[in-house]
């Protein structure tokens, strides 16, 4: 990624790069929009990237890590408002580039929608095929494992104010529907 404000080896300028790639991202559908990359993380740092996925109530994306997964704020188990994370694809075309380097990102669901907290408050529900999702409150934001892996300038412009509110590290759900979802299904404001 570019820093804000220098000079690319190409000679644009890394103000108005990020400027066109911020209009871009907000000109995400806003209600129906692509299931653009499936992953599951069968275990730490591990990555199967899928063309279909089975999502459960009770597990989240089925053989997905995240149901054996504690952390400091929950050491006594996975957290249900965490079970899913979503980005949007147009995030990671700007912070990792070619596709095969979005799953290095984390999440499940790289999707073309407006991820905004504007457009999806918690409580918002996504239709996925036969699946629905809930977002949740907790926030879902740039951590040093993301540096690591995009850069410090990332994870500065993911947890800045304007990347906050649109979200641009991505949103994290609870599924309240289980069924099966493919790569290139319609995700939709139910």
């Amino acid at each position: 990624m570019t820093t804000a404000g220098g000079d690319r080896a190409d000679g644009t300028d890394g103000e108005g790069l990020l400027a066109a790639h911020l209009e871009r991202i907000r000109q995400a559908p806003a209600d129906h929009g692509t299931v653009e990359l499936l992953v599951r993380r069968p275990a730490v740092d591990e990555r199967e990237v899928l063309d279909e996925a089975q999502l459960d109530v009770a597990s989240g994306l089925v053989g997905d890590s995240w149901s054996t997964r504690t952390s400091t704020r929950r050491p006594e188990g996975p957290d249900p408002d965490r079970q899913l994370t979503l980005v949007s694809a147009r995030v990671m075309e700007l912070l990792a580039g070619p596709r095969d380097r979005w799953p290095e990102a984390g999440d499940q669901l790289y999707v073309d929608l407006d991820l905004s907290e504007a457009n999806l408050p918690p409580g918002s529900r996504l239709a996925i095929g036969d699946a629905l999702i809930e977002i949740t409150a907790q926030p879902h934001r740039g951590c040093a494992k993301f540096s690591r892996r995009f850069g410090p300038d990332a994870v500065r412009l993911v947890n800045s104010p304007i990347g906050c509110e649109l979200r641009l590290r991505g949103v994290n759900a609870r599924v309240v529907r289980g069924g099966a979802i493919r790569r290139g299904d319609t995700i939709s404001k139910a």
